[in-house]
Parts: structure tokens; sequence; C-alpha cells
């Protein structure tokens, strides 16, 4: 059994710790609010009041932070882990920030003989709690194999996808296509409204055929009732996909589809729904289309 250090115990960040400890790992948590820290405590991790504390005779640190500036901070910051890293040379951070930051991160780390692998996951607050996440890994053939018994923990589908920044690159195309296809399933729950079906119905029949995905299944019958209740959060897809948005400009890839997806997030922001699930993208279109529900 490993000594981990975690750091980050949001949504995600405590289902994933609390899978290392059932599992026998020692977790040495640190996260910037308390209550998290407390909270994972309660379930037998080791508190620490920063990252050096947390990183303190461990085999590996484990990031699951918000964005990018948050990373830059745990790695290159005061006290971080390019100043203190973790006795068994391993950093796995399964964050979901910029390709081009990750592999810089593992650059700096990787002169001081410190292995970095940026493993961002799929699957959700669901996934996370279960240990059924897809795991997206970029960085060397020896840093994966090293992180690749902590990922199976918390994972089931786990791949090695290339060299630094790999694992953030497929992750942007992973939000792409989830926020295109809750996009489509958006724009067959508002026609199949307009003319009158039974949503519920209109849903298992699309389920039945090609039209069937993850997001229909599990988010569909949110967005028929109505309810925005935050798993993964608007904020957070609107950063994904300014992520995805900023990969493909910098490599002069034109993508329609991504400008209009996230231009409707945009609206739902506009309108308060940040921290609402994702799966709010369907008020955009009772908003543009004035069929509101009555729970909703």
């Amino acid at each position: 059994m490993s000594r981990i250090a975690f750091i980050g115990l949001g949504t995600m960040g405590r289902h994933m710790a609390a899978r290392l400890l059932a599992a026998g790992h020692a977790v040495q948590a640190h996260d910037t609010r308390p209550e998290a820290v407390a909270e994972l405590a309660a379930q037998g991790a080791v508190p620490a009041a920063s990252v050096a504390e947390a990183v303190a005779g461990a085999d590996a640190a484990i990031l699951m932070l918000p964005d990018t500036p948050q990373v830059e901070e745990v790695v290159l910051g005061p006290g971080g882990l390019a100043a203190t890293p973790p006795a068994g040379k391993l950093v796995i951070d399964m964050s979901t920030i910029a390709a081009g930051a990750a592999r810089r991160f593992a650059e700096v780390l990787a002169a001081q003989g410190v292995e970095m692998v940026d493993a961002p996951v799929s699957g959700g607050p669901q996934g996370a709690e279960s240990g059924g996440l897809s795991i997206m890994a970029g960085g060397t053939a020896a840093g994966f194999a090293a992180a690749a018994p902590l990922l199976a923990v918390m994972g089931t589908t786990i791949r090695h996808l290339g060299p630094a920044g790999a694992g953030q690159t497929v992750k942007a195309c992973n939000q792409l296509v989830c926020a295109m296809n809750l996009q489509a399933i958006c724009e067959a729950l508002a026609l199949g409204r307009a003319a009158g079906l039974d949503l519920d119905l209109l849903r298992e029949a699309l389920l039945g055929g090609s039209a069937g995905s993850w997001m229909l299944q599990n988010l569909g019958p949110k967005m028929i009732a109505g309810d925005a209740s935050a798993g993964f959060r608007i904020g957070l897809k609107l950063k994904d996909l300014r992520l995805a948005g900023e990969l493909a400009f910098g490599l002069g890839v034109p993508l329609p589809g991504l400008a209009l997806a996230t231009s409707l997030y945009l609206e739902a922001r506009a309108h308060g729904e940040d921290g609402n699930g994702n799966q709010g993208l369907f008020r955009v279109y009772d908003r543009m289309t004035n069929q509101r529900q009555d729970n909703a």
C-alpha cells in the first residue's frame, strides 16, 4: 500500500481520495477548505495544512483542482511540488487544465527527476464515487506504469495516450463531444415538446437506437424534469470548453460546433446558472422557445 498526498477535495476529489482510503492506501489530504479536509479525516485520512506537509514522505501526489492557475500554484508556487516533491518522485494531476501547461509542469518536474502524469477524468461525481471513471493519461511510459495501480482504484477505463499533455488534449476532445451531445439532446427534446410528444417516451425511443448515449441515459431524465441540481457544474463545463477553444485556436482548427455550444452555455451563465448542473443547458431552450416546463 502507498502513502498518497491528495490535494484538492472538491466534488470529485473527495470521492477519489475516499476510494484510495478504502483500498488501504494512506492518504495525507490537503485542501484550501478546512471543512473538506476534516470530512476526509473522519474517514481515516491524515489532515495536512499545506502542500509541503501533504507530500512529506509520500510515494505520490495526486492533484484534483479546478483549473490551470490552481495547479500552477501547487506545482510551481512557494512551498509547491517543484520545491518539495513527494519522496516517491511521482505526481499525478487529475485536474482538467491546459495541455500546454501540463507539458510545462512536466518539464519542470522532470528536471528534478520527478515523473508527472496528466490524467484528467470523465464520469462525473457518480463515476468518482463508484470508481468507474474514464482516465486519459499523458506522460512517459515509466510515469504511467508507476501511476497505473493508483489510477486503477479510481477508474475502469484507463488509457495511456502519449507524452505529457496528451491526456489533457483527449479530455478537451471528450468535453467537446459531451457538450455537443447535450446540445443535440436539448434540441430533440425542444422539438418533441413543441410537437406535443411525451418526453419520457421520446427519450426511451431515442435510447433504443443509434441516438442513445450516456448523456441521454443519465442526464436526460433530469432535463425532462427540469432538475438543474449540481453534479458537473455549468461553470466547470464553460472552463473546459474554453480550454478546448484555446487549444483549437492555437492549432488553427475551426470548430463551429464548439463555438455554438460555448455560446449557449454562456447564455446559461448570463441567467445565473453557473452553479447548476450542466444538464441545465435545457433551460436555455426553455427560454428560446418560450415553453418553460411547469417544474422548471
